[in-house]
């Protein structure tokens, strides 16, 4: 029995001794950890460069809201990793622990600015105190129930005890963070310049405060420091590298992506630190950041008790880092994707300050264009500054047309409507005719001649065009090549190109024209002015001297021109000369004029008006022009009166002024008879010595103050309802008109001096009328003169391709105002403005300004020579022409008119452009340029030297 009962005593004693040493090892385990606990939190706030942050400790209730949440997240620029819950609380010190709080996210990201501390550091610092701590729990894992209830109850108190004194702290951390944050705000720009300098102070602070730490605690947190250095040059290369306006946003969300997961690892840390036994591991885990549960796991053993201070330092290093980078590359990822993003948003920015370009107003267009001409393409074709002015349809109404003076065109136009068909896939040949390299279809039309019933009046002169026109095309001459450029092509050119010798061996001692060697020279002579032109020109300023060559009289009208010398020395002197003459028995006079470089016409005076607007010409010339003004009661001189303009001068030279031959003397005294029942006044009769000629020089009256006295109504006055302006095949009539009265009517004032009539817009040009593109009349004239200036200076002269020293002889095939010649005034050059015959009438308005022009149907050949012009310049011509007739023999008469070598500018619709362009592609010309936009487009086309090998059957 003693022994029994000593045995129990003994049993007795064993147990309180080991329920002592139980005690006081749970004492000792509570004040180590109370001393821990204090000595983590008592770390004052850091306020460089970032706000302080504390650990939640023992807190599993707010790791496991935080681990809840986290897919509800919203991922911030440059920082493709969660806050932690703590990092968001607000100012007033409420708990972030709320399961319903969800505002947190929304009030950090207000926030210019996030501290953070080393996550490195932290993270090694950590899981070395996970490994001091837990040996003595580990111990104590092998008692009794009674002991486990034991130890559960007094953490459960000391749980309380804590969660209490984190309150305290949390208040007094927000407090701190807060403060420490509004240093930040005002620090930020600095703070930003400064990053590298910041990177440095950070790991400075960071090694201080674990300095406080012990021997362990330092190394770990240098290994941490060393994976955070390859950290940090991964993130400043990133900073330097996104693009301006990013840097900032990327520091501040590294610097709360550190902070974030700092926070979080103490977290995990602590409370694994606190919680025992395998049941409490799941709920450890919703706290851990993700990876953390893996390495946990892996360290425990197979009894389920904790292994974690045995996990090999390498594999925590290597899980560490392998976390680092994985959010590393999620951020560079959305680095990158941001960079994209900016770069679309510049490019459509971009794109829409172009659109905003194209889409600006004509006015704010024209404001710009002199500080944008020297760019290229950029202002053309692209650029609306050589956008087409648009016709009004209300303007039309207001202007008359030669379709409607003339009752003939009206016919015409109906059988080329009947004409009308496709064109594509045609052969071309050349054409089967008598005149061969000279064809002009309109006055070679040998069955229309053949079937004339007489030549009283040279009708067999005048045009007579074929119904259908010609689709054959004109060989040049054998030996044909390129012409000489002006100004030596005024003396000579080549013979090959004009192969007619008749002229030099009939006009040769007058100086008309000469063959010498392989070219024709032209001396300057004339019947009239046998030593030179420019003696003449001179005598006849000095014979008149209102005259005033090139200043009051700017557009002459030279009649029987012969080879037009007197046209091409009047250059010299800023006049304009219209040369014409028939094509007879003086062989390829015109062509002649032409090859030149002088402007000319092939016409005749005969039964019919000439194709131009009535009171144009400042003067009229004739010189031996072998026309019978006289005869049949001044017919053809009556037409002359037409066409000049009031006060205008006539220069007669011709033997009956100054010779005494019989037949001389008595056309004189008609002459003398018509002239004084026309009211002309006769100015003066100059002789000149050196040439042994005379000239009488008459001049039309201004006003109807001596048609009103005169006793006898020879020649009549015309009809009231006659136009002067009609010109298209109305015949001739022997009346006169009656002179402007009001200031308002054209010609009652002579135009202002050249070149100031250029720019002007005519007195008489009303503004109540509409202009044609829809403006009053004065202002449309303005606009169409800026328009052309800026299209031929920005675009024609520099983006064509054409060489411009080798053109002298253009055609405008579709002028309205003349602003295209008027824009190419400067260059050696001149421009036929031809006006069609369905377009508003502002021929008159062409002539006013100091050019001139011409009435012409583009259904119909035009009367010139083949291989004439230079280039041709045709606005929106194709696209009306088309609704009336074929484009096929068009485009015939086209590369009939032109030189090889020569060019032709397009500006029309669209799909005409097409057309066209088809066309020159089957006559082999070389399309240099195509461009539309907008159902606009230009095409410029140079001709070639090609032609087809057979001939047409007729």
């Amino acid at each position: 029995m003693a022994l029994g009962r000593s045995r129990n005593n003994k049993r007795s004693s064993a147990t309180s001794y080991t329920s002592t040493i139980t005690t006081i090892v749970f004492i000792v385990l509570c004040v180590l950890g109370v001393w821990l606990l204090t000595s983590n939190t008592m770390v004052p706030p850091q306020t460089t460069q970032r706000t302080a942050t504390t650990s939640n400790m023992g807190n599993a209730h707010i790791s496991s809201i935080f681990q809840a949440d986290k897919k509800d997240t919203t991922a911030y620029e440059d920082n493709p990793g969660e806050l932690p819950h703590d990092a968001i609380k607000t100012t007033d010190g409420s708990r972030a622990d709320n399961n319903n709080d969800t505002g947190g996210v929304d009030s950090i990201s207000s926030q210019s600015t996030a501290g953070t501390t080393n996550p490195a550091e932290e993270v090694g610092s950590n899981i070395e105190k996970q490994e001091s701590t837990s040996t003595p729990q580990e111990t104590e894992s092998g008692g009794n129930d009674q002991k486990e209830n034991n130890v559960e109850n007094s953490q459960a108190k000391e749980s309380e005890e804590q969660e209490k004194q984190q309150v305290e702290h949390d208040n007094q951390v927000s407090e701190e963070s807060s403060m420490t944050q509004k240093q930040q705000e005002e620090n930020h720009e600095e703070s930003i310049s400064k990053t590298s300098e910041g990177n440095q102070s950070k790991q400075s602070n960071d090694g201080d405060q674990q300095g406080n730490n012990s021997e362990q605690e330092q190394q770990q947190a240098d290994q941490g420091k060393e994976s955070e250095d390859g950290n940090k040059g991964q993130e400043v290369n990133s900073v330097e590298n996104a693009p301006p306006g990013e840097s900032s946003n990327s520091q501040g969300n590294q610097q709360m992506d550190q902070n974030a997961e700092t926070s979080l690892e103490e977290k995990s840390n602590l409370n694994a630190h606190m919680e025992d036994g395998s049941s409490q591991k799941g709920e450890q885990g919703q706290g851990n950041i993700p990876g953390e549960d893996n390495v946990q796991k892996d360290a425990e053993g197979s009894d389920g008790s904790s292994n974690k201070a045995v996990i090999p330092e390498e594999e925590r290093e290597k899980t560490i880092e392998e976390q680092q980078q994985q959010r590393q590359e999620d951020q560079q990822a959305e680095e990158t994707t941001q960079k994209q993003d900016e770069f679309s948003k510049e490019k459509m920015q971009k794109r829409a300050s172009d659109s905003q370009l194209v889409d600006e107003s004509p006015s704010e267009q024209n404001e710009k264009t002199d500080s944008h001409e020297s760019q290229s393409d950029s202002s053309f074709p692209v650029g609306d500054s050589t956008e087409i002015p648009k016709e009004s349809k209300e303007s039309k109404k207001s202007w008359k047309t030669q379709a409607t003076q003339s009752e003939n065109q009206k016919e015409r136009r109906q059988s080329d409507l009947e004409g009308s068909g496709a064109i594509y896939g045609y052969k071309w040949k050349l054409c089967n005719v008598t005149a061969g390299p000279d064809y002009i279809p309109c006055l070679d039309n040998e069955k229309a001649i053949h079937k004339l019933r007489t030549t009283k009046h040279f009708e067999h002169r005048e045009r007579h065009c074929p119904e259908q026109g010609p689709t054959c095309l004109v060989p040049p001459p054998e030996g044909y090549q390129k012409p000489i450029e002006w100004p030596k092509s005024r003396d000579k050119i080549w013979y090959h190109n004009v192969p007619h010798p008749m002229l030099a061996d009939v006009k040769g001692h007058q100086n008309w024209v000469k063959v010498t060697g392989e070219f024709l020279t032209f001396p300057g002579g004339g019947t009239q002015f046998i030593h030179g032109a420019l003696h003449y020109i001179d005598f006849l300023q000095a014979a008149v001297a209102n005259i005033k060559w090139g200043k009051h009289t700017r557009v002459v009208l030279d009649v029987g021109c012969g080879v037009a010398s007197f046209g091409g020395y009047l250059f010299e002197r800023d006049v304009l000369t219209m040369s014409f003459a028939p094509k007879d028995e003086h062989e390829a006079q015109v062509q002649f004029a032409l090859e030149r470089g002088i402007p000319a016409i092939s016409a005749v005076m005969g039964s019919q008006r000439l194709q131009f607007p009535s009171r144009v010409f400042d003067i009229i010339h004739c010189a031996r022009c072998r026309v019978p003004w006289h005869a049949e009661g001044g017919r053809l001189l009556l037409e002359l009166n037409r066409v000049l303009r009031p006060g205008g001068f006539f220069v007669w030279s011709a033997t009956p002024v100054y010779q005494k031959l019989e037949e001389d003397v008595e056309i004189w005294k008609e002459m003398t008879s018509l002239t004084a029942s026309m009211c002309w006044e006769l100015v003066t009769i100059q002789n000149d010595k050196l040439n042994s000629i005379g000239a009488a020089i008459y001049r039309k009256p201004r006003s109807n103050k001596c048609y009103e006295e005169r006793k006898q109504n020879s020649p009549p006055m015309c009809k009231n309802d006659d136009d002067p302006n009609a010109a298209w095949y109305v015949p001739l009539q022997a009346c006169m008109h009656w002179n402007p009265t009001e200031e308002t009517e054209r010609g009652f004032r002579w135009p202002v001096v050249w070149p100031r009539r250029l720019r002007t817009p005519p007195r008489w040009l009303n503004s109540s009328q509409m202009g044609i593109y829809g403006k009053p009349a004065p202002q449309d004239f303005l606009t169409d003169y800026d328009h052309w200036r800026k299209v031929v200076k920005t675009s024609y002269m520099s983006q064509l391709g054409i060489s411009w020293s080798g053109v002298r002889n253009v055609m405008d095939m579709r002028a309205v105002y003349g602003g295209f010649a008027a824009a190419l005034k400067d260059l050696q050059m001149w421009v036929m403005n031809v006006v069609n015959v369905d377009s508003p009438d502002t021929l008159p308005i062409i002539y006013e300004r100091g050019l001139f022009g011409i009435y012409h149907d583009w259904c119909e050949s035009f009367s010139t020579y083949p291989r004439t012009y230079d280039l041709l310049h045709a606005d929106h011509l194709f696209s009306k022409l088309k609704k009336r007739c074929n484009l096929q023999p068009v485009m015939a008469e086209v590369d009939r008119i032109v030189r090889p070598g020569g060019k032709l500018i397009m500006r029309d619709e669209s799909n005409t452009i097409s057309e066209i362009e088809n066309l020159l592609k089957s006559l082999h010309w070389e399309v240099h340029l195509t461009f539309s936009k907008n159902q606009e487009g230009i095409l410029s086309a140079q001709k070639g030297t090609w032609r087809p090998d057979t001939y047409s059957d007729s």
